[in-house]
Order: C-alpha cells, then sequence, then structure tokens
C-alpha cells in the first residue's frame, strides 16, 4: 500500500507544483528600509557581486518525491492522492521521518557540483514547514538525527553541508521556517488543522502561543551559534511575523557573532528585510535596491522523479534579465533522498558554469545601468556596468532558446549512445542589434577576447556582426567599450 501511495503522489507532483504557484510570494519596493548598520550594509554589496547562487531544499518530501511540505497542509488548492483521508496522510507523511536515511549523503558533492556551475552564494533548508530538521535541535526529536541516519558520522546534515560550502569560498545562508506544523504548539493536536496559521486562537492559548515563542527562538539562536559562521539568514513563512518569533532579539545575539548577517524576514516589510524575494517571476522593470528571485530549475523545489527541469541556455536567459534588472538569482535544487544530485541535474548545472566561465565577465561584479535592456532582431539584449561605470556589456538572448532540458528518457537514451545532445544548433554569420549603449571605442566578444565589427546608425542603432559558427540558441555576452 505504502509503494502504490508513493508511486501516485510522484505521478501528481506537478500538480501541487501549479497549485503552489498560486501562493507565489511577492516583494514590492514600497517599504524597502535600507539597513542602518555598515557591516551589514558591506555585506550586501559583497553579497550583490555574487550574483548566482543555489537554494537547497531537502527532507522527508524527498523520499516520495513530492512538493515539499504543502501536501499535509489542509487548504483547498492541495490535492492528495484520491481514496486517502486527510489524517491518515498527515500520519504517513510525519511517518517518513522513520525511513528517511540518505545513505549517499555526500555534501562535498553538493559544493563541487554548485561550485562548478559558477555559484556564489548558497541557501540551505534546515527546517521547512513540515517541521523536520535536517540539525541536531536539542529542542525536538523530529529530526535527522532521531531517526535511521542518527549513527552517521554526518548525521548533523546540516553542519556538515554549511562546512563544505564554507570550504569552497560560498557566503552561507541558513533557511529556516518560521511555521513549524508538527510542533504541538503551532499545530496543536486539540485542534484540527484547517491551514497553514496556528490552528488556535492564540489570545485564547496565549500560553501555548509562547511556548510556540520560546521553541522557535530557541532554534534559531542553536543555528545562530553552533553551525559556523553566517552571511545570510533567510527565513521564510510570510503568515507569521519576525516579531512573533522574537526575531530582534535572534538578530541582535547572531550579529554580535557575525555584524554583516543578512536578514532576509521574506515580505515582512521593514528594518529585517534586508533584501527582497519575488519568488518564481522577475520584477517587471529595473528595481535599485537589494532583491532576489528565487526560481527552481524544475517545478518543484525538492527533488521530484523525471522533473521538468528548464534548460541551461534558460536559466542564462533568465540570469541575465535578473541581473540586468538589479537583482540577484538563487536556483532551487533538490538533492534526491539518498543524498546526491542526480546525473541529470548535475549536466544543466556544469553547461551553466562552462558559460559562465567565460562570460561571468558581464554577471559577476556588476551594476545596473540606466538603459537595460533593448529588443534585437529576434532576441533581447540585457545591459550591466562594471561597478565603477566604466565598462558596459551586453548580453544576447535569443528568442529561439529551449525552454526545457532534454526529458529523462532522452537523456537517458544519449547517454546510452555516447551522445552529448546538451550542446546548442551553430549557424553562419549572425548580427545582434540594440538602441543606446552605444560603443566609444570598440566591442568585444567575452567568449575568446575577439574584436567585433559594428556599425551605428544615425539613430544609434548598433549592429553588431558576430563570428561565423556561434549557437543560435544560447545567449552571448560582449564587453562594451
Amino acid at each position: 500500500m505504502i509503494t502504490a501511495l508513493i508511486a501516485a503522489l510522484a505521478a501528481m507532483s506537478g500538480l501541487y507544483a501549479q497549485s503552489d504557484n498560486s501562493f507565489v510570494h511577492e516583494s514590492s519596493a514600497d517599504g524597502y528600509e535600507w539597513p542602518e548598520q555598515p557591516a551589514v550594509l558591506e555585506n550586501l554589496d559583497r553579497w550583490q557581486d555574487r550574483k548566482f547562487g543555489v537554494l537547497i531544499h531537502w527532507g522527508l518530501y524527498s523520499i516520495p518525491g513530492i512538493v515539499e511540505s504543502w501536501s499535509i497542509c489542509n487548504e483547498d488548492w492541495i490535492t492528495r492522492p484520491e481514496g486517502s483521508t486527510y489524517e491518515g496522510y498527515k500520519q504517513w507523511y510525519w511517518g517518513l521521518a522513520d525511513q528517511f536515511n540518505p545513505t549517499e549523503f555526500n555534501p562535498d558533492q553538493w559544493s563541487s557540483v554548485m561550485k562548478d556551475a559558477g555559484m556564489k552564494y548558497m541557501i540551505f533548508t534546515t527546517k521547512h514547514h513540515d517541521g523536520y530538521c535536517l540539525f541536531d535541535s536539542k529542542y525536538t526529536d523530529f529530526k535527522i538525527t532521531s531517526g535511521p541516519f542518527k549513527d552517521n558520522p554526518k548525521a548533523n546534515a546540516a553542519y556538515y553541508v554549511f562546512d563544505s560550502f564554507r570550504n569552497k569560498g560560498f557566503m552561507t545562508g541558513c533557511y529556516f521556517s518560521k511555521p513549524d506544523w508538527h510542533c504541538e504548539w503551532f499545530w496543536n493536536p486539540y485542534y484540527a488543522t484547517p491551514n497553514r496559521r496556528p490552528n488556535y486562537k492564540i489570545e485564547q492559548h496565549p500560553d501555548w502561543w509562547q511556548n510556540y515563542v520560546g521553541y522557535t527562538e530557541n532554534q534559531l539562536n542553536e543555528l545562530m551559534s553552533e553551525y559556523g559562521t553566517f552571511d545570510i539568514l533567510w527565513l521564510d513563512g510570510g503568515w507569521v511575523s519576525g516579531e512573533a518569533v522574537n526575531l530582534d532579539s535572534v538578530l541582535e545575539k547572531a550579529r554580535s557573532r557575525y555584524p554583516g548577517l543578512i536578514a532576509v524576514d521574506r515580505v515582512m516589510k521593514g528594518k529585517n528585510e534586508n533584501y527582497q524575494t519575488p519568488e518564481r517571476g522577475i520584477p517587471d522593470t529595473q528595481v535599485l535596491h537589494p532583491w532576489e528571485s528565487c526560481i527552481p530549475l524544475s517545478n518543484d523545489w525538492g527533488w521530484v522523479p523525471d522533473a521538468p527541469y528548464k534548460s541551461w541556455q534558460k536559466v542564462i536567459a533568465t540570469l541575465s534579465e535578473i541581473v540586468a534588472k538589479g537583482g540577484c538569482f538563487v536556483l532551487g535544487v533538490g538533492p534526491t533522498a539518498s543524498g546526491v544530485i542526480e546525473e541529470r541535474e548535475v549536466d544543466i548545472l556544469n553547461q551553466i558554469g562552462k558559460w559562465l566561465s567565460v562570460n561571468g565577465e558581464a554577471i559577476y561584479n556588476t551594476r545596473p545601468t540606466a538603459e537595460y535592456v533593448s529588443g534585437s532582431d529576434n532576441g533581447k539584449v540585457w545591459f550591466t556596468a562594471s561597478k565603477d561605470a566604466s565598462v558596459k556589456y551586453a548580453v544576447y538572448v535569443p528568442s529561439g532558446i529551449p525552454e526545457y532540458a532534454p526529458t529523462e528518457a532522452e537523456w537517458a537514451d544519449a547517454k546510452a549512445k555516447g551522445v552529448n545532445i546538451a550542446y546548442s544548433r551553430h549557424a553562419g554569420r549572425q548580427t545582434i542589434t540594440w538602441q543606446g549603449n552605444v560603443p566609444k571605442s570598440g566591442v568585444t566578444l567575452l567568449s575568446g577576447g575577439r574584436r567585433l565589427k559594428y556599425t551605428v546608425s544615425a539613430s544609434g542603432l548598433v549592429t553588431v556582426t558576430l563570428p561565423a559558427g556561434l549557437p543560435v540558441d544560447t545567449p552571448v555576452a560582449l564587453k562594451i567599450r
């Protein structure tokens, strides 16, 4: 029966993902407050240099390969297997804690893959809304160190994940969910669980709520004191305010250890949302205060079998748009239940890294420029500038880039035949056109450093001739002087 249930859930993972899209978190410029602490401002500037990071979701949901946590939330957009009861399903889900045994857990593989992908910062989910802890919390037994993985030398998984990424030079971010659906002081067993919020009226049970506040504050203090130096504390669950979990106190203690700690109390506008986090989307126009788009590589944040992954070209196109508009891009990647990044995902990430290794000058350490986008023949051109504004860059994104990577079956077939299907189609000589950002002394192809011929019309239309044989479905980066 359990096997059948897992199969049904895996088949329905796309439905969960589509439903979850209706709860996209948005942040707007209204209400943004620049931090007052010099060390935080300095670290924000350093973070804005990094541009590209990874957001890792991993937990009980990785076993059946379903959407993270949400299937146990009793809201009308949630879909569960036909014939299941809500309470029965929830108990089944909690029981996954007795099965979570990632015997191939290899944080060094994770950090190596992400470094090779050109990522410069990371955020790891220490606890999602389901309350399952990937760290050895003293305040609950619902954690990885109490299950079948407890005797593994790396059972305190979060510690080793953060340590591995720090050792490779990443800025490190700690994801933590303020709501905790497993905690009796949030969803109390005396009542039913109608939605994502506490299942009781706080004014009728202030003692329960204070127990929850203390529990959450204690866990945050654990993470901020026992798991190494952090650059970012990334708090999810915008239906619970930071004030409700004594966030000011947590940050005061944490910043006594690391003064530059960036607080991201998501969608809670004010002093503790040091950068804003539009989810699964990009602002329509340029935004000049710190922000980050968080978008998964597949339709889900965690690992899902046979996921429809975005193509590496699509990820580069998305990154180029985000950076031109003034933001950073954190890409969602989910390890398997066994504890590794699956090979098909690794292939996509490697291709991203190859592009960035030769074109990253147009992305990293850049800042927005006033004329940041222009239409071109069959595509768009996104512009960035060096921090001193002495050089501008153009990333041409052709309209024909593939949206999705090869499917699991296509990838497996190509691999069996020894065929690499990650590379793009090539063609003859191409031209790129854009309006504005007129070169003063030349245009250079970043890949190889070749100077390119260009013309400028009386109306300011720039036409650049590319070398023959470049891919026609791959972004192209140029330096403009």
